[in-house]
């Protein structure tokens, strides 16, 4: 039974083991963030004898995720990300900077894996608005330099966006 007034819809992330850290890191980096629940299965399950598998409430910026530990099933790849839209260069170091600690991997074109496998994408939010720009040669011209950057920086992707 859903609980009044609860999200119809979210996210729900599969960790082997670490969702209870995982969620408290995330939690640690954006504001309006929180573990809200941690609610250890009281069953057996094919994860796992009565109390290994957990399943985390969290809260992120305002928004509802759950994860699981539950063991190892499928690992997170590029076919689902978080997107995070970040008003200036200030507010993208910060969360590209805070998401890589502790062990986790730079891609390009301005995503990063974290230590727990989620992939993410920090990126500015005046971005899309630059890449749908109705000229094509200014649309081209965002998207290419976007192209060659593994961190975004906002005010090279500007230049190329006005040249």
């Amino acid at each position: 039974m859903a609980v009044k007034g609860s999200t119809k819809i979210f996210p729900h992330l599969w960790y082997a083991k670490e969702a209870e850290e995982a969620a408290r890191f995330y939690a640690s980096i954006f504001p309006n963030s929180r573990v809200d629940h941690v609610t250890e299965l009281r069953s057996e399950t094919p994860s796992g004898p009565p109390g290994s598998v957990k399943v985390v409430d969290f809260t992120l910026l305002g928004q509802r995720f759950q994860a699981i530990s539950a063991g190892p099933h499928h690992e997170f790849n590029d076919a689902i990300s978080m997107v995070v839209n970040c008003d200036d260069q200030a507010e993208l170091d910060r969360y590209w900077n805070a998401l890589l600690e502790g062990g986790g991997r730079p891609q390009a074109c301005g995503w990063l894996i974290d230590r727990f496998g989620l992939r993410w994408q920090i990126v500015p939010a005046v971005l899309d608005e630059m890449m749908r720009d109705p000229d094509p040669a200014r649309s081209k011209k965002v998207t290419d330099a976007m192209l060659k950057m593994v961190k975004l920086d906002i005010a090279a992707l500007e230049e190329a966006y006005r040249s």
